[in-house]
C-alpha cells in the first residue's frame, strides 16, 4: 500500500516544482535589451526598456521609454545626444543590439539543477531508505505473545 502513495507523492512534489518555476518566471519579467552606439571608437550603452531620455531635442525630460532592437539604430544614438557623438555623421556612428540575460532564465536553470541534483540524491540513497522502511516494517509486525512460557 505505501509502495501505491509514493508515486503520488513524488508527483505532487513535481507539479509543485512546475508551478514554483512557472510563479517565479511570470513574477521576475523579461530581459533587458541595450544599445550600443560606437562613436569614433569610443561606445556607451543604452538602455531601451525602462530607461530614459535625456534628449534636450525631447518635449518632456527624464519621461520612461520602451523601445525594442528594432529602434537601435544610428539616429537614436545621434538623438540621445551623446558626449561622445558629438559632431558626428552618420558614417561615423555604428550599433549593436543585445539582450542580457534575465532573472527568469537564471531561475529557471537554477530550478533545472536543483531538481536533477535532487532527483540524482533520491536515486542514489533509495536502495539504503527502502532497506529501513522494510526493516521497520518487519520489526513492528513481530509482536511477541506474553504469556506462552509460563505454562
Amino acid at each position: 500500500m505505501a509502495a501505491s502513495k509514493r508515486p503520488s507523492f513524488l508527483l505532487i512534489c513535481f507539479i509543485f516544482l512546475n508551478l514554483t518555476a512557472l510563479s517565479l518566471a511570470a513574477y521576475l519579467g523579461a530581459s533587458s535589451a541595450f544599445c550600443k552606439c560606437t562613436c569614433f571608437g569610443n561606445s556607451t550603452i543604452i538602455d531601451l526598456i525602462g530607461g530614459t531620455t535625456t534628449s534636450p531635442s525631447s518635449s518632456e525630460k527624464n519621461k520612461k521609454f520602451d523601445k525594442t532592437c528594432n529602434d537601435c539604430t544610428k539616429k537614436l544614438c545621434l538623438d540621445y545626444h551623446l558626449p561622445i557623438c558629438k559632431g558626428a555623421e552618420d558614417e561615423d556612428v555604428f550599433t549593436q543590439c543585445f539582450w542580457r540575460d534575465s532573472a527568469k532564465d537564471q531561475a529557471v536553470v537554477f530550478i533545472f539543477i536543483f531538481a536533477t541534483v535532487g532527483l540524482l540524491i533520491y536515486a542514489g540513497i533509495k536502495p539504503w531508505i527502502d532497506n529501513w522502511i522494510e526493516k521497520y516494517r518487519e520489526r513492528r509486525q513481530y509482536i511477541p505473545i506474553s504469556g506462552q512460557g509460563n505454562q
